[in-house]
């Protein structure tokens, strides 16, 4: 396959298992290429909408992370494990009285804007050192809360003490660390059993390609980088092609819109570059030659 017609986004429905790496690592192998990044992480538990970034599109990664998600998950009462999902130690165990009314309550007090403490075993780094592996070594260490924001958190099946659950979230969310809240907000305890991703920003489960068929058809289900950005869209003339590849700074009025974010694409419908507006003209965050 020639490498140089792929250039955009492709949705991959990352199996269970696999660290994100790995399948980033396995598509890049399927489509002989050299350049492929993800777009938002999933622990290897997950499954669903993996977003991944193929040759020069790979710049436009940093703005897909930035995206709220969405996540049907599994979960069990009762047991409480040292990593918050089924494939850490159990560390506790409960016994189960909860009504579905409680469970109900139990997730409405949880959505909203709120503060969430990042779990033990995650990739965040302190001091140079991923939490998961001070985790591993058998340290704890304190972790300062984040802003996240919870748009939904809705009961989709209850047989006690299992449940599943649909959530709409803002980006940095820790599924694993929600589910533990509940189980605490419950009085009983609880871990994430299964986790799938069903929206990455734009991308759903819709647009993603099975793993093992990426080479068939990645050409056909490849997602432009135009597209991909959820960025108005500022069509220029070829004469200012060569401007923008320089990285020449222009007055925004040049550009014909108000727009304070936006990409730039060329006549052809390639994108340029992408920008924002300050003191009235364009600075660069990215620019394609």
């Amino acid at each position: 396959m020639d490498q140089r017609a792929l250039n955009g986004v492709l949705v991959v429905d990352k199996p269970s298992g696999m660290s994100s790496a790995a399948v980033v690592a396995k598509v890049r192998r399927a489509l002989a290429l050299d350049r492929a990044g993800h777009g938002g992480t999933l622990d290897p538990l997950a499954t669903g909408v993996l977003a991944i970034c193929l040759g020069p599109a790979t710049k436009i990664a940093q703005y897909l992370l930035a995206d709220d998600k969405a996540y049907e998950a599994d979960a069990r009462l009762g047991v409480e494990t040292d990593t918050l999902d089924r494939t850490g130690a159990v560390t506790a165990e409960h016994a189960v009285a909860v009504t579905r009314e409680a469970v109900v309550a139990a997730l409405a007090a949880r959505s909203g804007e709120q503060d969430q403490v990042p779990p033990m075993y995650s990739a965040i780094k302190q001091g140079g050192v991923p939490l998961y592996a001070r985790a591993r070594a058998g340290e704890t260490v304190e972790r300062a809360p984040r802003r996240i924001r919870i748009d939904r958190f809705e009961l989709l099946a209850f047989e006690p003490p299992l449940l599943r659950v649909a959530i709409a979230c803002s980006k940095g969310t820790y599924v694993r660390s929600l589910i533990a809240d509940v189980g605490r907000d419950l009085g009983c305890g609880a871990h994430l059993t299964e986790l799938r991703r069903t929206r990455s920003g734009r991308f759903t489960l819709a647009d993603a390609v099975p793993l093992d068929r990426v080479g068939e058809l990645a050409a056909a289900r490849l997602i432009a980088p135009t597209a991909a950005l959820e960025l108005p869209v500022v069509r220029i003339p070829e004469a200012l092609v060569p401007k923008i590849v320089a990285g020449q700074q222009l007055p925004v009025d040049v550009f014909g819109t108000s727009e304070p974010h936006f990409q730039i694409v060329d006549p052809s419908g390639e994108l340029r570059a992408v920008v924002h507006v300050e003191a009235g003209r364009v600075v660069y965050e990215r620019v394609w030659a």
